[in-house]
C-alpha cells in the first residue's frame, strides 16, 4: 500500500535535487584538488625562484578561490 504525503516532493524533484547536490559536491572536490596542486606548484616556483611562474600561479589561485 502506497502512502501519499501532502506537499511531499515528487520523485523527479528529489532526483533533480540529488543530482544538483552531487554535481556541487564533485565541483567542490575538483576545485579543492586544483587549489592544492596550484599551491604545490607555487611552492616549487618559489624553490626555483621563478617569479613569472609564481605570479601566474597566484593569479590562477585567486581566480578559483
Amino acid at each position: 500500500m502506497e502512502k501519499y504525503l501532502l506537499n511531499a516532493p515528487k520523485q523527479s524533484e528529489v532526483n533533480i535535487i540529488d543530482s544538483l547536490f552531487a554535481e556541487m559536491f564533485i565541483e567542490k572536490a575538483i576545485r579543492d584538488f586544483r587549489k592544492k596542486e596550484i599551491q604545490k606548484e607555487i611552492d616549487h616556483s618559489l624553490k626555483v625562484r621563478s617569479k613569472k611562474e609564481f605570479i601566474r600561479l597566484t593569479e590562477e589561485l585567486k581566480s578559483i578561490s
